[in-house]
C-alpha cells in the first residue's frame, strides 16, 4: 500500500490521524506503517469502534441454553467398551503420524516477575525445567513411545517471536528434531482511544495488541503451518496454553473419542470447584457446545442445582482442545476469518495530540481480542470430555497467591505421588497428608501411572524431606 492509498482509505474509516507525522519519521518507519495500515480490516473497523469502543461491546447472551453433555474422566459399565475403542483408534492415529502439538505462547512472563517468554519460566519442581522443556521433553517421549514423528507447533506473538526461535536454538530445541518444531507470531489488532481513533504507539507505529489465542486458527493458516500439516498428513491438533505444565499433551483416549464422533473441535473440561469459579462455562445453544464466559452467566444459571444437588451448569473450559485441521482449512476458507471479539477497557502507552509519549495510570482506551472457544459452535460436532484437576490443571499466572508456582510445584509434586502410589510404591507424606519430599518425573521415565508400575524396579526409596528425580 502506498501513501496515496493509505490516505484514501483511512480518510474513508475517519482514521486519517494515523498519517500525521508520516513526514516526521525514517524511511524504515514509514514503510513499517504503511504494512500496518495494509493490515487493518477497513471494512469492519467503523463497526469494531460503534459496537466495542463506543458501545458496551457485551456479548449477548443466548435467549436459551442448558448444560452441555460430556464424556466422564471414568467411564461407567456401558461406556467401557467404547472408551476402550477409543484409546486403540487414538493410538493408531497417534502412530500413523497424524497427530501433532500446539502451544499458544505469546504471553510475557511479567505478572511471574520473570523477563522473557512465559514459555522460558522454570517450573519443575526439582530439575526447575522450563515450560518449553517440558512441553517438548514430553512431546519427544510420546513420538518414541508410538514410533511417529510428532511435529510442535508454537505460537507467539511478536513481544516474543524471536525471544522464543532463540530460546529453542540455544537449547539444541530440547532433543528435538528442528524440522518438527514451527514456530510462528499471532496476528495484532490496533488499539483504539475512548472517541474511537486509532492510537499511535510512536509517530511511525501503530498501537497494537495480540489478537488473542482465538487468532490462533488463523495465524495457523496464514503462517504456512496449516500447509505444513497439510505436508506431514497430520489432521489432529492437540491444543494447549503455555501456562499449564499438566497438560497430557498426546491423550490416546481424547484423540480416539474425537475421532469416534466425527468431532472437528473438541475440549477437556474440569467439574467446577463452584458455581462461580472464575471459567468459561461449557452449555448447549440450539443443539452446538459452547463456552459462556463466567463473567456473562447470570448467577441464577450459575448457581441452579441438579434434585441431587449437584451444579447443573458444573463443567468449566480450561484451554484444552482437539482441533481438526480441514476444519482450521475451512474456517480460513473465505479469506477474512475472525472470531467474535472481546473488549478489554485497558492503560494503553500512547501518543498524545501533540505527539508526546503517554503512560496512563488509569484506563485510556480499548483492546480486542478473540478467544479459541469461540469456534466450538462453528464445528459440525464436538464432543467433551472431563478431566481430573490434579491430573491435568495447574495454570502458573501469578508471582505469589492462587496460580502461582508455589501452588504449581505443589501440583505437579502431588500428581507424581499419587502416580508412584498407585503403582504400590510408597511416598512420605506428614501428619497432614502433604507429600514430605520433592518429586519429579521427566517425561522419558513414564507418560501416565500405567507406565510407572513397569519400571518400578528403577525407583529408589524415596526418604522424608528428599528430592527425588525419575528421568
Amino acid at each position: 500500500m502506498d501513501i496515496a492509498q493509505a490516505a484514501k482509505e483511512l480518510k474513508k474509516i475517519h482514521q486519517e490521524h494515523v498519517l500525521r507525522w508520516y513526514e516526521d519519521v525514517s524511511e524504515p518507519q514509514q514503510r513499517q506503517l504503511l504494512g500496518q495500515i495494509g493490515e487493518l480490516s477497513f471494512s469492519k473497523i467503523p463497526q469494531w469502534v460503534q459496537q466495542y469502543v463506543k458501545g458496551p461491546g457485551a456479548i449477548q447472551l443466548p435467549e436459551s441454553f442448558e448444560p452441555a453433555p460430556a464424556y466422564p474422566a471414568q467411564p461407567g459399565p456401558r461406556q467401557a467398551k467404547k472408551y476402550a475403542e477409543a484409546v486403540e483408534l487414538g493410538q493408531n492415529l497417534i502412530r500413523s503420524g497424524e497427530v501433532a502439538g500446539f502451544v499458544v505462547a505469546g504471553g510475557q512472563g511479567t505478572r511471574l516477575g520473570f523477563d522473557g517468554p512465559k514459555g522460558n519460566f522454570p517450573i519443575s519442581p526439582v530439575r526447575k525445567k522450563t515450560l518449553f522443556q517440558i512441553f517438548a521433553e514430553t512431546l519427544l517421549a510420546a513420538s518414541r513411545k508410538y514410533g511417529a514423528r510428532i511435529p510442535f507447533y508454537i505460537m507467539t506473538s511478536p513481544l516474543n517471536y524471536q525471544a522464543t526461535v532463540e530460546i529453542f536454538e540455544n537449547a539444541g530445541c530440547y532433543g528435538m528434531d528442528k524440522a518438527d518444531i514451527v514456530i510462528f507470531q499471532q496476528g495484532t489488532l490496533p488499539n483504539f482511544g475512548f472517541d474511537g481513533r486509532i492510537l499511535m504507539a510512536d509517530k511511525g507505529r501503530i498501537a497494537t495488541s495480540p489478537d488473542g489465542h482465538g487468532g490462533s486458527l488463523k495465524a495457523l493458516y496464514v503462517s504456512g503451518a496449516v500447509e505444513d500439516m497439510r505436508r506431514r498428513r497430520v489432521e489432529y491438533l492437540s491444543y494447549w496454553q503455555v501456562d499449564n505444565p499438566l497438560v497430557k499433551l498426546i491423550d490416546p483416549l481424547f484423540i480416539g473419542l474425537h475421532a469416534l464422533d466425527r468431532a472437528e473441535m473438541s475440549s477437556k473440561a474440569l467439574k467446577k470447584a463452584g458455581p462461580l469459579e472464575k471459567v468459561g462455562n461449557f452449555c448447549l445453544v440450539n443443539g452446538k457446545i459452547t463456552v459462556i464466559e463466567y463473567s456473562d452467566l447470570p448467577d441464577a444459571a450459575a448457581m441452579r442445582k441438579n434434585a441431587d444437588g449437584s451444579l447443573a451448569i458444573d463443567m468449566g473450559s480450561i484451554g484444552i482442545h482437539l482441533i481438526n485441521r480441514s476444519f482450521i482449512e475451512r474456517l480460513n476458507a473465505g479469506g477474512d476469518f475472525l472470531l467474535p471479539l472481546h473488549k478489554a477497557v485497558k492503560k494503553i502507552p500512547c501518543l498524545d495530540e501533540q505527539g508526546k509519549a503517554v503512560h496512563p495510570d488509569t484506563p485510556n482506551g480499548v483492546k480486542l481480542e478473540t478467544f479459541v472457544f469461540d469456534a466450538l459452535p462453528l464445528a459440525s460436532n464436538s464432543i467433551i470430555l472431563e478431566t481430573l484437576r490434579q491430573e491435568e490443571f495447574s495454570p502458573v499466572k501469578n508471582a505469589a497467591g492462587a496460580d502461582s508456582a508455589e501452588v504449581t510445584h505443589r501440583m505437579m509434586i502431588e500428581r507424581a505421588a499419587g502416580w508412584l502410589e498407585a503403582a504400590g510404591l510408597s511416598v512420605p507424606r506428614t501428619a497432614d497428608g502433604t507429600v514430605d519430599c520433592a518429586l519429579e518425573i521427566a517425561p522419558d521415565f513414564a507418560l501416565s501411572p500405567e507406565e510407572i508400575s513397569a519400571r518400578k524396579d528403577k525407583i529408589p526409596p524415596i526418604k522424608p524431606g528428599g528430592k527425588v528425580y525419575l528421568g
